[in-house]
């Protein structure tokens, strides 16, 4: 397979650019390898700058529900740029994007708009400490809450995948006030909170997790999580930044029938386009500046670009409620058999092939994974146009775009693997 062109572009990138990537698990470092520099997408492919055509299993790390260059979505966009890109100021737009999320999303009465999942997430806690008067966060082992300091503690996917410590440039304070636990334990869960529970704000989860590999949550551990905090007047936040509108219209909280207080979300709701939200209770929400104290603000938030696509991809979404039906079979068909010396874990359209014999229910059963063997089976797979995640730790993603022969192709190349 040619890739000069994608080597000459990373050799130029690692002069201007850390590491020759704006994001680290780009790099294939956890794989070893020339990242490939993409060119453009079409449906369930991309095809790099070499003209190499892939099946993609990233979708942009999920949000491509309806794979590359969606017309409703394009349209969308294209409307909106005769209008302007960026104001500043309020637009009916936002107004009617954060309608229909409330439509949707089963916990959500109000919603803020904000550009990052990362924003989201740092807002989300941040309103968490300011409605209940309280300093500290629990979080899980290996669950990935973006890069804010104070959650770069056991911070999964991108930190383990560069074998980094843990909130290397963080200060102690700041790591100091958040708990980290491992997932699906509810025992010790109980146990922190009857240490602590009057000192802890929330509990923040990926309710699937998908920055360890896809992990879903054990049986009764989100409820036992709901239940726990309400006990303790603490808050429950759904990290559905990877699961909102991709496990379900409602997300995963729809899936599991559990309403969190909080809930973050991104990727989708722009269609691909950078965007995120934060949203729940109207009683906590109305703590948002300036209704209320606690302080966040966004020169770009709700900007019309990211905002008309995201209202067409949420209509297209509520317009094809059988998207989640063809999903779903798409994804089990990828995954129903896998080779010898691999696990699978698999929610909705969601999944990670491990290296090894399994169980994976938590970040130190993900980490038994052998690391070097995964690179061996991604560049199985590269050679023969198949791009999964560079990395065992990550989740792939199916999209609606994904043909019975995509899939079919793909099982072909897993199980040739198996055999050399």
């Amino acid at each position: 397979m040619n890739v000069a062109q994608s080597e000459a572009l990373f050799d130029r990138a690692k002069r201007v650019t850390p590491g020759g990537v704006n994001s680290p698990v780009r790099a294939f470092r956890g794989v070893g390898g020339t990242p490939r520099f993409i060119l453009r997408g079409e449906g369930s492919h991309f095809f790099d700058v070499d003209n190499n055509e892939y099946i993609d299993y990233i979708g942009s790390w999920g949000p491509l529900l309806f794979g590359h260059r969606p017309k409703a979505v394009l349209d969308a966009i294209t409307a909106v740029l005769e209008l302007g890109t960026s104001f500043g100021a309020p637009t009916g737009r936002e107004v009617e994007l954060a309608q229909l999320i409330i439509d949707a999303v089963p916990s959500i009465e109000m919603v803020r708009l904000v550009n990052s999942g990362t924003e989201a997430c740092m807002s989300a806690i941040r309103l968490a400490r300011g409605f209940t008067g309280r300093d500290l966060t629990v979080k899980f082992d290996g669950c990935y809450h973006g890069h804010v300091d104070s959650l770069l503690v056991k911070a999964g996917s991108g930190v383990a995948t560069l074998s980094l410590p843990d909130s290397v440039g963080v200060p102690k304070a700041f790591s100091d006030t958040t708990i980290a636990l491992p997932l699906n334990d509810l025992d010790v869960v109980e146990s922190i909170f009857k240490q602590r529970g009057n000192q802890i704000a929330s509990v923040i989860v990926e309710p699937v997790v998908g920055n360890m590999g896809c992990i879903p949550p054990a049986p009764g551990f989100l409820e036992g999580l709901r239940r726990i905090t309400e006990q303790y007047g603490a808050l429950l936040i759904f990290d559905e930044v990877m699961t909102g509108f991709r496990l379900a219209r409602g997300g995963a909280q729809q899936m599991f029938h559990i309403k969190p207080d909080l809930t973050t979300l991104g990727k989708i709701i722009g269609g691909g386009l950078p965007i995120a939200a934060y949203g729940g209770r109207a009683d906590v929400m109305s703590k948002v500046a300036p209704s209320g104290p606690v302080y966040q603000a966004g020169t770009l938030s709700g900007n019309p670009l990211a905002v008309s696509a995201g209202i067409a991809m949420l209509r297209h979404i509520e317009d094809h409620p059988e998207t989640y039906d063809i999903l779903e079979q798409r994804t089990a068909a990828l995954t129903a058999n896998p080779p010898a010396g691999m696990i699978v874990n698999r929610v909705g359209s969601m999944a990670t092939f491990f290296f090894q014999a399994g169980p994976v229910r938590n970040a130190d059963d993900a980490r038994r994974s052998d690391t070097s063997m995964f690179a061996k089976f991604f560049h199985h797979l590269l050679e023969r146009n198949v791009y999964f995640p560079p990395s065992q730790y990550e989740a792939l993603f199916v999209s609606a775009a994904h043909s019975a022969a995509d899939i079919d192709h793909t099982v072909q190349a897993i199980r040739d693997f198996s055999i050399q």
